[in-house]
Parts: structure tokens; sequence; C-alpha cells
């Protein structure tokens, strides 16, 4: 059946790759993606799939789905298309699209006998408000068993735990005065913004050492001579613990209140998306890998133990899920580079989204024909989920 497969992706390599190679041509910004999105859908559409287009209320967000036959694994394959901003394609998403369509049509195409539904989940905005979590926030994910993705890298490999981030834009209002001859009139914006910058100074002994908390002033209020009414902080708090960094977050709300009350200020917290830590499911990661293995990808390496946050996390703190990590330029190099962008057309980012593409329909194969694999996958994730 793999080799079916292998050989059904192998035929259709020239459309993949000029469809990246197009995507790639035409980078827009998140939420802006309608040149992606647009074209990825058409070819679902032309291709059997019921496509859902702007669901979530949002434009450049799509959902396609295709049933072969009554009940089997419902297997999600998610992809991402957005560039960054003022530079283009520096992170590799415009390979993910075609990478995820050239599994999914293998699938389709090739496992005729068993039952199951592939559902393609188009997700928007990830390198700036991270789409998939708001796509969470309105119900979707909730009809997928498991969730698969593909990430261009330096190497091939899988990730095991990433970090939950909250982040907070915190407001101080206070009252203007000539700081020269009435500053007793004032009461600073900019002091409270110091005060709670030194509580998280403070708090930075008492939490534990996997915990991150950043923060920066986005605005100190005005010139020196003018008690500053307003100003505003950014603070970021990060975990491998969705749950410890709940906590973390209400401790850093108190520093912020006790801050307004020391300087006798108001304050409004604006919260932006909350990214949570994923479930690692090291049985779903050992698959992919084996199949990585099997196509014989390069630059192939153990699994990352830690990384950043991600809003994938959100859809993995929920199902079972794992992204494989497709190398593509020299180990080393870092994304969001000019590195990452040079090697965006190159033979070897061809090859990267061909090969993901044969890791992801080999893994949906696996998952369909061996309905053991499925359930082992499911008991980790409830294990871990919740706490075992």
């Amino acid at each position: 059946m793999k080799d079916i497969i292998f050989n059904e992706i192998d035929g259709a390599k020239d459309t993949w790759i000029s469809m990246a190679d197009s995507i790639f041509d035409h980078p827009e910004a998140g939420f802006k993606e309608v040149y992606a999105s647009g074209m990825l859908m058409k070819c679902l559409e032309e291709n059997g799939f019921e496509v859902e287009a702007g669901i979530a209320d949002m434009e450049t967000a799509f959902r396609a789905v295709y049933q072969n036959k009554e009940g089997g694994p419902s297997i999600g394959l998610l992809c991402e298309y957005d560039a960054l901003e003022g530079i283009g394609h520096a992170c590799g998403h415009h390979m993910q699209g075609p990478a995820i369509l050239a599994a999914a049509l293998a699938v389709k195409n090739c496992c005729k006998d068993e039952p199951y539904r592939l559902v393609v989940y188009g997700t928007p905005a990830e390198e700036t408000v991270g789409g998939k979590i708001l796509m969470k926030e309105k119900g979707c994910f909730q009809d997928i068993d498991i969730a698969l993705m593909m990430h261009p890298s330096p190497t091939t490999t899988t990730d095991v735990k990433c970090m939950a981030l909250a982040t907070y834009i915190v407001h101080f209002h206070g009252k203007t005065a000539h700081a020269a001859m009435s500053p007793d009139q004032g009461r600073s914006g900019l002091d409270a913004v110091l005060l709670a910058a030194h509580g998280i100074e403070c708090l930075r002994e008492h939490v534990k050492e996997d915990t991150r908390i950043h923060y920066t002033i986005l605005d100190a209020g005005g010139p020196s001579n003018v008690v500053p009414a307003e100003a505003v902080m950014e603070v970021c708090m990060r975990s491998y613990n969705t749950a410890y960094l709940e906590t973390v977050v209400s401790r850093v709300e108190k520093i912020i209140q006790g801050a307004a009350l020391m300087t006798e200020t108001g304050y409004e917290i604006e919260e932006r998306p909350f990214f949570q830590a994923k479930i690692p499911v090291l049985s779903l990661n050992e698959i992919l890998m084996d199949n990585a293995r099997l196509v014989d990808a390069p630059t192939i390496r153990p699994a990352r133990e830690k990384t950043g946050s991600t809003d994938f996390g959100n859809v993995m703190y929920d199902v079972p899920g794992s992204c494989i990590r497709m190398a593509f330029v020299p180990e080393g190099t870092s994304a969001h580079s000019q590195e990452y962008l040079d090697a965006g057309k190159s033979e070897e980012a061809h090859n990267c989204l061909i090969l993901a593409g044969k890791i992801l329909a080999a893994t949906c194969s696996d998952l369909i024909l061996k309905p053991e694999l499925m359930e082992r996958v499911k008991e980790e994730f409830r294990r871990k989920k919740n706490g075992e």
C-alpha cells in the first residue's frame, strides 16, 4: 500500500511543487491569505472533498472533508499558509498546503477498502495571533480523532513539549501634572509600570525553573518634565505546563493590581490569545519517524525535547497530534531568516514537501489499516492528559 501511495504522490509531484512555488510568489500575511487558501480549496473541491470556506468567522480559514465508507478514524490534516509581514515566506508555510494535499489525495485515491474520514483544515494567521486558537474557540477540530501537520525545518524530527503562553497588554491610567511645579497633583502610569516590572523580577525567584516571564514598556507616557498619566507594558508568561502557567498568570495579575494600588492609578488588562502546551504523544511521533526513515528523509535527528509556543499546542491539548519537521536547509539555520527565504523554491524545498506528503500519507495508512495503532495513540494521550 505504501508503495502505491508513494507512486501516486510522485506522479503528481509537479502539481504540488508548482502550487508551493506559486504560494511562495504571492506571500500574504495573516487573515489576508486569499490567494493561497483559494488555490488549496479549489484543488480539494475538484478532487471530491466537500469544502466549507470562511469557517470560524475567518475569510481564509476552511474545512474540507472526504468520507470513505461509514465509520473508521477521523484524521485531521492541518496546514498553514500565512507569510511574514515584510519578508515573505521565510518560515516555509508555502510548502504546508501542497504537502497536506499531496497526502490527502494519495490516501483518498489509494486507500479504498477501509472506512475513514479525512478532514483538511486550512488555518490562517499562525505567525501573528495564532489562528488555530480562534478556530478552536469557534468549535473547530472537535470532529477529528487525531491531528497531523508538517513544517519545514533544518532537520527531520518531531517535537515533545511546547510552551503554554499568556500575553497581557497592561494599560495604566493616572493623572498628568507638571513634573517640576505640581508633581504632587500627578499620578504616574509609568511609576505603575516600573513597580509592576520590579514585582515580576521578584517573582522570578519563586516560580518553577522552566517558567519564563518577560516584559517590555510599549509606551512610557511622554517627556520627563510631565508626570505621565498613561503608560503601557506588555507581559509574556510561559511554561511547559498549561495548568501551572494559569497559577503564574494569577500571581502576575496580583502584581499589576498592587502596582496600581501603590501609585493610585487605574489599570486595564488586554489579553491576547492563550497558547496551551501540547500533550505529547510519543507513539505517534514514532509512527511519523518510522515513515521518515522509510522514505530516507534527510538529516534525521532525535525529537526536540522542548520548543517555544505554537497554536498547534491548543489543538494537541484536546486531541492527539504531531508535526513532522522536514529538513530543507542546513542544520543550524534559523527560521524567519533570509536563508529560509532564499531556499524557499530550491530543489531541497521541493523534495521537502514531497517527502512530507509521503510521510503523512503513510502515517494515515498505518492508522487506517492498523486500528491497534490508533488505539495505542489515543490511550497514551488519555493517560498523559489525566496526569497518569
